[in-house]
């Protein structure tokens, strides 16, 4: 049996954004629109840079151009031809050696590209590096660096080069960062196996979220902003870039039994280091309850880690005599610890359990030390 025809190739994974939504609103005007995008402006971009349409499926399509340059010039024409449109594409590229079998094609290479597609903004183009170091200098189009990231199936990590409208050769400018300790709460992953538990994750970061934004002391990004990376392979410097953050704080719930298992990282999104992290066990006799808990010691370990870590460059400035330091040390934690006695008052359940005190008495033994008390946070 002869084997295969192989080449390099430059592959495009495109697909539609919400196509699924978009669908159940309006079934017939959605596949009207999308006939007509394909006719009026995916096939001609596609002709005019020499590419093949190798095929569709569904809303989506699978292309090769014998050039990553002329891939790359498509998709960003094709995005720019679509920007009044409703339908918006996410477009994937990728360089990398394909199998030939007939019209079809396959391999790595169309499995990588069909990936970095999923990780594309709507309305944008993701380029894995392989492509991305070919085009550098060849293209008008300037990209952002989203970091490696782990892709479905896919075994080793993919670093991923962003488009969108309006960046510049170089990357896009950061927002800036607010004048105050800034968090961007991600949606905890549903690690169990159960659909389910997806409720509970999803509780717990909105409990989350909605505990750090009474803190008069940080800025906290709304739910609607963060829950858009929901079930997508992200990159942490990525996302505080996009949302003007300094941190990002993620995390995962995992099920066994009765038996659930909430752990939570907090990460600088600057450097993309762990600043803190926790792990949480308990039992679902009363999820409510088990919520609350969590929350409550979440809250109160980021807000003192936060402080202390924001903290560090002005005292760095500072005279650190030892009167010097321990002034600071008490100015920091009296904020913090009042305000996570305000949460307790708030939200604790009348009756507590050995497990909740014994976890409350472990989050206070952290960066103030192993003499913080229950009076120190103001619950006496």
């Amino acid at each position: 049996m002869a084997d295969n025809e192989r080449r390099l190739a430059a592959i495009m994974s495109a697909d539609v954004a919400g196509y699924s939504k978009l669908m159940g609103a309006d079934e017939s005007g959605t596949l009207a629109a999308l006939k007509a995008l394909r006719a009026d402006i995916f096939a001609p971009q596609v002709a005019a840079h020499k590419g093949r349409v190798v095929k569709l499926m569904g809303d989506g399509a699978l292309v090769e151009f014998p050039s990553i340059v002329k891939a790359v010039d498509c998709a960003v024409a094709v995005q720019r031809a679509m920007a009044e449109q409703t339908i918006k594409l996410r477009i994937g590229i990728n360089l990398g050696d394909i199998i030939i079998e007939g019209s079809d094609i396959y391999g790595d290479g169309v499995n990588v590209a069909a990936r970095i597609q999923e990780a594309a903004a709507p309305g944008g183009v993701a380029l894995s590096g392989s492509a991305h170091d070919q085009v550098a200098g060849k293209v008008e189009a300037g990209f952002t660096d989203g970091g490696e990231q782990d892709l479905k199936n896919i075994a080793r990590p993919v670093r991923v080069w962003h488009w969108s409208d309006g960046a510049v050769a170089g990357g896009a400018k950061p927002l800036a960062l607010p004048n105050k300790p800034s968090i961007a709460v991600l949606p905890f992953d549903n690690m169990s196996g159960d659909p389910d538990q997806a409720y509970f994750a999803d509780g717990i970061t909105e409990d989350i979220i909605t505990a750090l934004s009474r803190s008069p002391w940080l800025f906290i990004i709304a739910r609607n902003s963060t829950f858009t990376y929901k079930g997508k392979n992200v990159d942490v410097k990525r996302v505080a870039h996009e949302l003007g953050v300094r941190y990002v704080l993620e995390g995962s719930v995992r099920k066994a039994g009765n038996r659930i298992r909430v752990t939570a990282l907090l990460i600088d999104g600057t450097t993309g280091g762990h600043v803190w992290s926790e792990r949480y066990d308990g039992e679902l006799a009363d999820v409510f309850d088990l919520q609350d808990e969590i929350t409550r010691n979440v809250v109160a370990s980021i807000q003192t880690q936060v402080h202390l870590t924001a903290s560090e460059p002005a005292k760095a400035k500072q005279s650190p005599g030892p009167h010097r330091m321990g002034t600071d040390h008490a100015r920091l934690a009296t904020p913090v610890r009042l305000l996570a006695g305000k949460l307790y008052h708030r939200q604790a359940p009348a009756g507590k359990s050995d497990r909740s005190r014994s976890q409350e008495r472990r989050s206070s033994s952290g960066p103030f030390g192993d003499s913080l008390s229950r009076c120190d946070f103001g619950f006496c």
